[in-house]
């Protein structure tokens, strides 16, 4: 399969041949090493180039042609929000994973760079040296580049547009929502068609959890424009898979989507209907009793799922609140994060939505969901939001 370049008649190999091609750009040399290492370590990708800005990597793309690029944010000469653009005019269906420090400055980049077509983000840590921070960025960068090559090689050649307009706007500002397009059709027979649904239980839902990794930025800002009338009337709890200061950004976001209360949860808070409550970054979110009501329990043990804050904490402890009176959602994401917590919901006789392959950035958690038999629904993003709605207004079709 040829790769097509803008603007010329550059023919690539086939995305079939061979290991993922990454490009590395990135102005430190330490982090263009380690990330150079580790890739070279992996037998199914390459370094195709390292590089140290971004000008660098625009001016040298056609010669290149890599599959992935894995770029910097702040870079010299030009940087990697305004290569961005410039590389994917390039190569419509370059796989591109934003790197930045926990900054709200880069924060705010990295929700833009999705709006624009990045594909992901991973945030880098402070310091190399201190070793659980670089193997939880060595483990979740390389999974996003194996994944997200993955899925560009099982789809044809022209990429889908950007999941937001990419309207420039100054960083110092608020970040403007990210309004995602209408879903773009299938662009390969999804394996989810296959695989049998079970009945939804004729328990009525009195709360709304999500989970979502990968891509769940753009899914979660979709499905919440959708939900006016079930937030107004129930409480509902989302577990994205995100980084502290990147869930304060993405909190905001979610709020302007939804015109509704969105906040990172807080210890001891209480569980009422029209609040959105998103897990806090770094932190596992829970719910407790507390006399007649829920409250939000915030939890700093150890990653579950590779993951902290991680989803199946969330599914399993609302069992005890609600019992079989849940609805759980399980969006686009690497992994398998509530599959174990969506089973426990099923057998106390709450139901499981998952998002389908065809829409999910990457079909792992929802399809290990699916293919675990615990799901009542497989649906396409654009078609979740008016499920819950009527789920939540008593039909349980």
């Amino acid at each position: 399969m040829s790769v097509a370049f803008a603007g010329n008649s550059t023919t690539g190999p086939s995305r079939d041949a061979g290991p993922l091609r990454v490009m590395v750009v990135d102005d430190s040399v330490v982090i263009r090493g380690l990330i150079s290492r580790w890739i070279g370590a992996e037998h199914d990708m390459e370094v195709a180039a390292s590089l140290r800005t971004g000008l660098e990597a625009v001016n040298q793309l056609e010669r290149i042609n890599p599959d992935v690029a894995v770029l910097d944010i702040e870079m010299p000469e030009l940087d990697g929000i305004s290569a961005l653009p410039q590389l994917l005019a390039k190569k419509r269906d370059l796989v591109i994973i934003m790197a930045s420090t926990l900054t709200r400055r880069n924060a705010e980049i990295s929700f833009k760079a999705l709006s624009l077509g990045a594909a992901d983000y991973i945030p880098k840590p402070e310091s190399t040296r201190e070793a659980s921070a670089a193997d939880i960025f060595h483990h979740d960068l390389i999974q996003k580049i194996r994944h997200l090559g993955a899925r560009l090689r099982r789809r044809p050649t022209v990429a889908s547009p950007p999941l937001a307009p990419a309207t420039p706007a100054p960083v110092a500002r608020a970040p403007a929502v990210v309004r995602p397009a209408a879903p773009a059709p299938a662009l390969h027979a999804p394996s989810s068609g296959a695989l049998s649904t079970r009945p939804f239980s004729a328990h009525a839902p009195k709360v709304l959890l999500i989970g979502s990794s990968t891509g769940g930025p753009q899914a979660l800002m979709a499905l919440v424009t959708e939900l006016g009338p079930v937030i107004d009337r129930f409480p509902v709890l989302i577990t994205q898979h995100m980084p502290p200061t990147f869930t304060t950004i993405l909190a905001e976001h979610l709020a302007r989507a939804s015109r509704k209360p969105a906040a990172e949860a807080v210890d001891g808070e209480p569980v009422k209907p029209g609040r959105i409550y998103l897990a806090p970054g770094g932190k596992h979110m829970r719910v407790v009793r507390s006399g007649a009501d829920a409250a939000i329990a915030l939890d700093d043990g150890p990653a579950v799922n590779f993951c902290k804050p991680a989803v199946d904490p969330l599914f399993t402890s609302a069992i005890d609140i609600w019992h079989g009176n849940i609805l759980s959602v399980i969006l686009t994401g690497m992994g398998s994060d509530g599959m174990r917590g969506g089973k426990d919901i099923v057998a106390a006789g709450g139901n499981v939505i998952a998002q389908d392959e065809a829409s999910s950035v990457v079909w792992g958690m929802p399809g290990a969901a699916a293919n675990a038999g615990i799901c009542a629904a497989i649906l396409p993003l654009n078609q979740i939001g008016a499920k819950v709605n009527r789920l939540f207004a008593g039909d349980r079709s």
